[in-house]
């Protein structure tokens, strides 16, 4: 039994040391601070996110990540009578991947609202699609940003990560049918230095 003990302490403190070096790694500085008495800005801020081969989406120089946010909606599509248009995104935005604490809404426009008051609308710029079987990653550039708030300031907008999304392969049955396709994504907000 206390061989049994010994190994799962073992383990748990190995966990414990890795887990740290994980969270310290995303919080290092790429290179000295450029000024004395600057503060220190985490790797993760400068990097954004890996883009693959998507390089066209890269947020001009001088923007850093001021909000992340995971979405989990709908996006919608109207039948034609020839084909499904797209009509407006509809989602939920969170502070984390597993869906806790809601941060805002994502609506037409495109649109992102915090429940804190700011407000951002975005013009899509560049696209890329690193995955068939989802709607395409976005650059978009900020075209208002109003009010206080996660959203406030607000330059650039990258969509990410997409899950789902594409317009229904099938015929709609009727002319103005709705079709509100499930999807999630990150989407990452700039702001200028």
């Amino acid at each position: 039994m206390q061989t049994i003990i010994r190994q799962w302490l073992g383990r748990a403190l190995g966990m414990s040391v890795a887990v740290a070096a994980l969270g310290c790694a995303g919080d290092s500085p790429i290179g000295p601070n450029p000024r004395p008495g600057a503060p220190v800005t985490p790797a993760a801020e400068i990097r954004g996110v890996d883009l693959g081969s998507c390089t066209q989406l890269q947020v001009e120089e001088g923007n850093r990540i001021s909000a992340r946010t995971y979405a989990v909606g709908v996006q919608i599509y109207r039948w034609d009578g020839a084909a499904w248009v797209f009509v407006a995104p509809s989602a939920t935005l969170y502070e984390g991947p597993e869906s806790q604490g809601s941060v805002g809404t994502h609506y037409a426009g495109p649109t992102w609202e915090s429940v804190s008051g700011s407000k951002v609308v975005g013009a899509v710029q560049q696209r890329c699609t690193p995955d068939a079987s989802a709607i395409p990653w976005l650059l978009l550039g900020a075209v208002s940003s109003d009010g206080p708030g996660i959203f406030r300031g607000t330059t650039f907008i990258q969509r990410v990560h997409t899950v789902g999304g594409l317009a229904p392969s099938q015929p709609g049955s009727r002319i103005g049918e709705l079709a509100n396709v499930p999807y999630t994504t990150t989407y990452l907000f700039y702001r200028g230095r």
